[in-house]
């Protein structure tokens, strides 16, 4: 299933669960595999978490999908401004990451991303961007005999 959308959202908290929602429906009527939708939700709620939480002057933000061939691609971007950009952008291509200390009430969420996606990426210009693709593969077993005249339904996972 090839599918393209875009939703421009307020910067409010609540509009986290609706891109969860939306973006939900979609990978789910597609067949993607359950644990595989999580996997990639929770990485779309802690991208737009952030947007929240640090898009100031922004406004608003968008999420955009898309789902074709063998990837879903996502970019949660915004208008606001970064303070350090070549640092995030670093925190987010280093090959290791420190962990926050035990008491840290953030910083948790590039962790998050990069160990539930296949490739995390950040863009400072011209949008603030946040961008995250996962790899679509089969994650079923082999499908039972089906009856003849039935319609075969592709299934799968993004690991």
């Amino acid at each position: 299933m090839d599918a393209v959308f875009s939703l421009s959202l307020p910067r409010q908290a609540y509009t986290v669960a609706v891109a969860r929602d939306v973006l939900g429906t979609l990978l789910v009527r597609a067949g993607v595999c359950r644990g595989c939708v999580d996997d990639i939700l929770l990485a779309v709620s802690e991208a737009c978490d952030n947007v929240i939480d640090h898009g100031e002057p922004a406004s608003g933000y968008m999420v955009e999908a898309e789902m074709g061939g063998s990837w879903c691609q996502l970019r949660v971007s915004h208008t606001g401004k970064v303070h350090d950009p070549a640092a995030l952008a670093e925190r987010f291509a280093a090959e290791r990451m420190p962990l926050p200390g035990l008491e840290a009430e953030s910083g948790r969420g590039i962790l998050l991303m990069r160990y539930l996606m296949d490739e995390v990426a950040f863009e400072g210009e011209p949008r603030t961007t946040v961008l995250l693709r996962k790899r679509l593969t089969s994650c079923d077993g082999p499908s039972p005999k089906k009856p003849t005249g039935g319609i075969p339904v592709q299934r799968y996972a993004l690991l």
